[in-house]
C-alpha cells in the first residue's frame, strides 16, 4: 500500500483529465477558435485513435510502458514487503553499481564543484569590485578583487553586466545589508557611464528605530501596520511617561489632526516627512540617539480592543515577534515605535531599453539602474525588476547585442586589463598609505549624518548648498586622517569597507548635485521651496519632464548633465502620485 496508494492517487487526476481532453481535442468545445493546417494531419490520426477514456485504458495495457511499470510496482512490493532484507543485501553485492545509482552519476557533486562552486568563487571576487575594462569603446571585462586572497584577479568577456543593488548605504543607516554600496555602478560611471536621478531615495516610515549610536543598519516593519496602528507623540515635547500612562487627552495624533480623510495611511513620503518633523520639533519617543529621541508611537490599543488579540496576532504575528526580538518589547501590551529610514534607491545608472548603458557593451541589472521607479519606487521593486530585468529582458537584449556587434577576441593580457588593474592598485595601496587616526565607521557616519539632516526627506536650498560645502571637506579629511588597518594580501574587511566609504564620499556630492539641480517636488524628492499652501509636493512639469543622466568629469569638478525627455503618449501627466507600492 505504500507504493499502490499514491499511484491511485496520481492516476485518478489523470483519468479525470481524460474525460475533459477528448471534447476539447475532438468534439465541438472550442467551435472555431482553433484551426488546424491540412498539411499536419497528426491531431487526426489521434482523433481516429481515440476511443474515449475506457477504450484509451484498455489500449494501454497492450503497450510496453505499462507493463514496464508494473514490473516496477511489482518488484518494489518484492523487495519492500515481501523480502525487506534483499534491498541491503543487493546493495553490498553490487556496491559500485549501488554507489553510482545512489548517488545519481555524481551529478550533485559535479553541479555544486562546477556551477554553484564556480559562482561562489566569482561572487567572492565580484563582491569587492574594481573597475571596468574598456576595449576600443566597449565593456569587455572587470578587475576584481579576492577578497580571501587579496589578489587582483581579471575577467573578459564580450559584455559586462552590473546587477549590484542600489546606494541606499551612502546615508550610513538605512534597511539594506550593511555591505551593499555604489562601488561597482560608481567604477563604472567615472569610466562614461551616466548616472541618472541620484537624488530619488525612497524613505519608508514604518522601521524599527535606532536604539544607540553603535548601530549600523535598520530593520523594515511592513506598512500593513499602518491598516490598524495609530501614530500619535506626546504634545509636550517635556513629557517622558511612559506610553500607557500618557492620557489621550495628552496625545498628538499628528497624521489624523493633519490629514482627516487619510489619517494613518497617508502616502508613505509624507507619513515619513510627519514623523522626521515632530522628532525634530523634539516630541520623539524612545533613547536619545545623536541628542535626539527618534521614534513616534505605532499603537494598537484601539485595535486589540475592537478586534480581540488573537486577530491583531493572526495579521500581525510575525511583525510583533519580530518587533519584540529587536527591542524586547511587547508590542502588544506597549506601543511599538517606528521611525522613517531609508529603504530603496530609484536612481541609478542610466540604461536604455535594452538596459545597456552608455558605455557599450555594459548592461545594467535591477536597482543599480535607474529605469523602472521614477520618483516613487513601485510595488514589489526588487522581484519587479528581478524578474523583468533578469528573466524578460537581458537574456534577449545581449544576445542582440552579441549577434550585431564586431566584438574581436581579447585577453586579459591586453594593455586595458594591465592599466585596470594598476589603477586599482593604486588606489589600494593609496587608502593603506594614509595611517590617519579616524576609523572608517566615524567617517561613513559623519557622512550619514550630512546626508540624512541635509539631503534627506525634506530638502531646501540652504540645507544642499550646506551639504555640497561639508562633503567635499569630509572626503578631504578622509584621504588625510583615514585609519586603515592591516595588510592587502589577505581578507581585510578594513580595506574593503574603506573602498566603498571612499567611492561613497565621490557619489554622495553628486547625490546632493541632483537633489540641487531639481528644484521642484516629485515623489521621494521634496524640497521645501516647491509644495502647495497644504504642504504637499508641488511638482514642476513645464520645467523638469526629464530624466536627469549625470556625465562624470572628474573627482571635485562639476559634472555634465545631459536631460533625456520624458515623453507621454497614452498616458498624460496627472497630479503627484506619492507613495505607491508596497514592500510585503
Amino acid at each position: 500500500w505504500v507504493v499502490t496508494l499514491p499511484l491511485v492517487a496520481l492516476a485518478i487526476p489523470s483519468v479525470c483529465a481524460g474525460w475533459l481532453i477528448g471534447p476539447m481535442l475532438f468534439g465541438g468545445y472550442f467551435g472555431d477558435a482553433i484551426q488546424f493546417s491540412p498539411s499536419h494531419d497528426g491531431v487526426a490520426r489521434m482523433g481516429q485513435e481515440f476511443h474515449g477514456v475506457i477504450g484509451m485504458m484498455t489500449h494501454a495495457l497492450g503497450t510496453l510502458p505499462f507493463w514496464l511499470s508494473m514490473a516496477g510496482i511489482a518488484t518494489a512490493y518484492f523487495l519492500y514487503m515481501v523480502r525487506p532484507d534483499l534491498p541491503a543485501r543487493i546493495a553490498e553485492q553490487f556496491r559500485i553499481v549501488y554507489t553510482i545509482l545512489d548517488r545519481k552519476y555524481w551529478f550533485d557533486e559535479f553541479n555544486a564543484f562546477l556551477f554553484a562552486g564556480g559562482a561562489r568563487g566569482l561572487g567572492r571576487a565580484f563582491w569587492k569590485f574594481g573597475d571596468v575594462v574598456l576595449i576600443d569603446g566597449k565593456a569587455r571585462g572587470i578587475i576584481t578583487r579576492n577578497l580571501v586572497t587579496g589578489e587582483l584577479e581579471s575577467h573578459e568577456g564580450s559584455t559586462v553586466l552590473l546587477c549590484t543593488g542600489g546606494y541606499g548605504t551612502v546615508f550610513y543607516l538605512s534597511t539594506n545589508a550593511v555591505n551593499s554600496n555604489v562601488t561597482a555602478a560608481w567604477r563604472a560611471h567615472k569610466r562614461g557611464a551616466y548616472f541618472a536621478n541620484p537624488c530619488f531615495t525612497q524613505i519608508h516610515p514604518t522601521c524599527i528605530p535606532a536604539s544607540g549610536e553603535h548601530q549600523s543598519k535598520l530593520t523594515l516593519m511592513s506598512e500593513s501596520l499602518r491598516n490598524d496602528g495609530r501614530i500619535w507623540v506626546p504634545k509636550n515635547p517635556q513629557d517622558t511617561r511612559a506610553a500607557n500612562e500618557i492620557p489621550e487627552a495628552d496625545r498628538d495624533y499628528y497624521l489624523e489632526r493633519a490629514y482627516p480623510s487619510f489619517g494613518n495611511l497617508v502616502p508613505r513620503d509624507v507619513a515619513s516627512r510627519s514623523a522626521k518633523q515632530v522628532c525634530d520639533e523634539g516630541r520623539g519617543v524612545g533613547p536619545l540617539v545623536d541628542g535626539k529621541r527618534l521614534g513616534v508611537y505605532l499603537d494598537f490599543s484601539d485595535a486589540i480592543k475592537r478586534f480581540g488579540e488573537a486577530k491583531i496576532r493572526e495579521r500581525y504575528g510575525n511583525l510583533f515577534d519580530m518587533y519584540e526580538r529587536i527591542t524586547g518589547e511587547n508590542a502588544y501590551g506597549q506601543p511599538m515605535r517606528i521611525y522613517p529610514a531609508v529603504h530603496y534607491t530609484m536612481g541609478g545608472t542610466w540604461v536604455d531599453y535594452n538596459l545597456m548603458s552608455t558605455l557599450p557593451g555594459l548592461f545594467v541589472a535591477g536597482e543599480a539602474n535607474f529605469s523602472d521607479h521614477g520618483a516613487n519606487r513601485l510595488g514589489a521593486s526588487a522581484l519587479m525588476q528581478g524578474l523583468a530585468d533578469g528573466y524578460f529582458i537581458i537574456p534577449y537584449t545581449i544576445g542582440h547585442y552579441l549577434a550585431g556587434t564586431s566584438l574581436p577576441k581579447v585577453t586579459t593580457d591586453h594593455d586595458a586589463f594591465k592599466e585596470a588593474a594598476d589603477g586599482v592598485q593604486g588606489r589600494i595601496n593609496k587608502l593603506l598609505s594614509v595611517k590617519g587616526n579616524r576609523g572608517i565607521r566615524e567617517i561613513h557616519r559623519e557622512l550619514g549624518r550630512i546626508m540624512w539632516d541635509d539631503v534627506g526627506m525634506a530638502r531646501t536650498d540652504e540645507s544642499l548648498q550646506r551639504a555640497l560645502t561639508a562633503i567635499p571637506k569630509l572626503r578631504e579629511e578622509f584621504w588625510q586622517s583615514v585609519s586603515v588597518p592591516g595588510t592587502p594580501d589577505n581578507l581585510n574587511q578594513s580595506l574593503e569597507y574603506a573602498g566603498r566609504v571612499a567611492d561613497y564620499l565621490e557619489f554622495a556630492e553628486l547625490l546632493a548635485l541632483d537633489a540641487l539641480t531639481r528644484t521642484e517636488s516629485c515623489g521621494g524628492h521634496f524640497r521645501e521651496e516647491s509644495q502647495t499652501p497644504d504642504g504637499e509636493a508641488q511638482r514642476d512639469d513645464a520645467n523638469f519632464t526629464h530624466v536627469s543622466a549625470w556625465e562624470f568629469q572628474g573627482v571635485g569638478k562639476a559634472p555634465t548633465l545631459h536631460k533625456e525627455p520624458l515623453v507621454f503618449e497614452e498616458v498624460h501627466e496627472a497630479g503627484d502620485q506619492v507613495g505607491l507600492g508596497e514592500d510585503d
